[in-house]
């Protein structure tokens, strides 16, 4: 999955998380990709921080949009 910014032309950063559903708790497969000006900056902490509180598996972002 991407995350954050990545310019044309700009090195990829492959990175993995441990993430775990923020309503069901299972944990799914953290591989994430972002550019290297944006790697390990304060704007791609302050973000993955907010990512983390808010994700939702595919499971239950189904069940949250099909509830509408």
């Amino acid at each position: 999955m991407r995350f954050g910014e990545i310019q044309e032309n700009e090195k990829i950063i492959n990175f993995n998380l441990e993430l775990k559903c923020n309503n069901c708790e299972k944990k799914v497969p953290g591989g994430m990709k972002t550019g290297e000006k944006y790697f390990e900056t304060e704007e791609y902490f302050t973000k993955l921080e907010e990512f983390k509180k808010t994700y939702l598996c595919g499971t239950c972002r189904d069940k949250k949009r099909s509830n509408k």
